[in-house]
């Protein structure tokens, strides 16, 4: 027997007496995610937001009031009467302009404060961290705070009527009478300029530092900067900002009820403060859960057109 057929007998053998190869794990992606880590955040969702929204909804198209709450699942079925009474017999549709007047005014000046303080406080600093700081306090500071602090501030003879008298402005009724929209947009923007001006930080540092220092080696402006490097940027960051913020704005209940308490003034009636107004002032919890239906509807319109936008944007990168 020839030398190279021993050996490749006994390659042979070798390879037959080998162990299988062991079979490689599939990873996660393989195998699949686990989803039953969803569990807990489901039925969260589910007890907190979809059962009270059904409840909502059913209640609207009941005759519910102070009458017949004990037995709220037999009170009269009225089909859509409560939806018909809010928009014709209420002052919905000026508690409608009222929320979104306030809201778009009080985000669009607010916008300024925050990008101007985001930009000032970019770069590095001795201090930076503590005017950072500084900067969030109104935004940390709880709404009913927030409202009773300003309520005092602005009383008839107080702080504020006292700092307009010093430069020629004499006026008193800051909380009733026409200035009192006026009240609710000044808080407002005291206390919502940060959440502008933290997604605005977060979208300029996404900006390389090298970036700027490669436009100043050029002897590009610091205007010209901002035009072509900083706004750009933080163009998603913004408009994001501008989105929660409107629906922030025209969702605080906590602000004009503790800053003008009840009766308020029919220019700072809200949505939220007109639906707490047809609950738990005249009873008409039915007319009040229509006309908080009708404000979730009205508010979804602003979020799906900003999600309809965001998904055309990645669809054009792609």
């Amino acid at each position: 027997m020839s030398q190279a057929t021993i050996t490749s007998r006994s390659s042979v053998q070798r390879t037959t007496d080998s162990p299988p190869p062991r079979k490689r794990r599939r990873t996660v992606a393989k195998r699949g995610r686990p989803l039953w880590m969803l569990i807990p955040g489901a039925v969260l969702l589910t007890v907190i937001v979809l059962i009270p929204l059904v409840m909502a909804i059913w209640m609207s198209l009941l005759d519910l009031s102070q009458y017949t709450i004990r037995q709220w699942l037999g009170a009269p079925f009225v089909a859509l009467e409560n939806y018909v009474v809010v928009v014709t017999q209420t002052q919905f549709f000026q508690s409608l302009a009222v929320s979104i007047g306030f809201a778009v005014i009080a985000t669009v000046l607010s916008i300024p404060i925050g990008v101007a303080a985001a930009i000032v406080t970019h770069n590095a600093f001795r201090g930076r961290a503590v005017v950072r700081s500084l900067f969030l306090v109104p935004y940390v500071i709880p709404s009913f705070v927030v409202a009773t602090i300003w309520r005092t501030i602005m009383q008839p003879g107080g702080v504020w009527t006292g700092l307009l008298s010093f430069f020629g402005i004499h006026s008193n009724l800051w909380l009733n009478g026409p200035n009192a929209f006026w009240t609710l947009v000044i808080v407002e923007i005291w206390a919502s300029w940060p959440f502008i001006y933290l997604l605005t930080l977060a979208g300029l540092q996404t900006i390389e530092h090298q970036v700027f220092e490669a436009a100043a080696l050029d002897g590009v402006t610091w205007g010209r900067q901002l035009r072509s490097i900083v706004f750009p940027n933080i163009g998603g960051p913004l408009a994001l900002a501008c989105v929660v913020s409107v629906l922030s704005h025209i969702n605080n209940f906590t602000l004009p009820y503790v800053l003008f308490g009840i009766p308020a003034p029919n220019n700072v009636q809200t949505l939220p403060f007109l639906t707490y107004i047809q609950s738990f002032t005249i009873f008409r919890f039915g007319l009040g859960a229509a006309t908080a239906v009708l404000s979730l509807v009205l508010l979804a319109i602003p979020l799906i057109v900003y999600l309809r936008m965001m998904r055309l944007d990645v669809g054009k990168e792609a």
